[in-house]
């Protein structure tokens, strides 16, 4: 029973870190700039396909996961530039439309690229061993997962809450008309911001690769649980953000590996719970 709680334990922070890196992002995007982008998990599956390609030519995991954000906040930035810096004072609906089509087309042009097999992706060779943990050996590379996210996590919320440009990203989204008017470059700040959140999109797709292989349809699949992370953890809110991608990881890894028929209800009902209970999702002082 111990082994067994240990293994699901360590399982569910894996994939808690993995949520956490695609929520992150869209929590930026989402609670920061008020943006509505379903197309953040085609961001994802994007960065997962560039890191496959590139690590086929360059035989390098390091290079494929500083090539894969790198395409990912080019075509992020364009997107916010060109099409929804339009949006930004029209209701979300138009933003979720927009959006969707695009996460749409993106899946086509995958197909169209890549194919729809199911591709696999190597650990990089320094973590492809196993660590042994108590009686059983667990992947090394997922251990470090573990430690990416939780730095992550570390990082931005100092970034944010700690640093100039944190607090002049906070201003922005208070009142973008004031800082503007102090001599702010918003449009460009909220490109930044939006171009920042798909790159993370696309290094969590490459980081996960290994893990849960690369096939069309995997946009749409993380999108709901990463939408469902942000919900429950509040819009724009990064330590919510953490702790609910615990929470979730943690519910699905443990539904799934007891009650596998209702593991997808568990999520749900874990968000139900939190909506109903906790609908604002973060401290009054915080929305104040």
């Amino acid at each position: 029973m111990a082994e067994f709680l240990t293994i699901q334990t360590l399982n569910s922070l894996v994939y808690s870190m993995l949520l956490f890196l695609l929520a992150l992002g869209l929590s930026l995007t989402f609670g920061l700039l008020r943006v509505v982008n379903l197309a953040h998990g085609a961001f994802f599956l994007l960065g997962a396909y560039v890191g496959l390609s590139t690590w086929r030519y360059t035989h390098s995991f390091v290079a494929a996961a500083l090539v894969a954000p790198a395409i990912t906040v080019v075509i992020g930035a364009l997107l916010e530039k060109l099409w929804l810096m339009r949006f930004y004072l029209r209701a979300e609906l138009d933003q979720v439309i927009l959006t969707f089509g695009f996460a749409l087309v993106f899946a086509d042009i995958m197909k169209m690229l890549w194919g729809k097999d199911i591709h696999g992706a190597p650990a990089p060779p320094a973590f492809s061993d196993a660590v042994q943990v108590g009686n059983f050996a667990f992947p090394s590379y997922r251990l470090v997962l573990i430690g990416v996210g939780v730095t992550l996590f570390t990082a931005t919320w100092l970034a944010i809450e700690r640093t100039r440009i944190g607090a002049l990203i906070r201003a922005s989204v208070a009142d973008r008309v004031m800082v503007a008017g102090l001599g702010f470059n918003v449009h460009f700040l909220f490109t930044a911001i939006f171009a920042f959140g798909t790159g993370l999109a696309g290094v969590a797709g490459w980081l996960a690769a290994p893990i849960t292989g690369i096939y069309p349809g995997l946009d749409f699949e993380v999108l709901i649980t990463t939408l469902i992370v942000v919900v429950v953890g509040g819009l724009g809110n990064i330590t919510g953000a953490f702790w609910a991608s615990l929470l979730i990881g943690a519910s699905e890894t443990y539904g799934k590996a007891l009650l596998p028929e209702f593991a997808s209800f568990v999520i749900f009902g874990v968000m139900a719970a939190v909506l109903l209970f906790r609908s604002w999702g973060r401290d009054e002082e915080e929305v104040e």
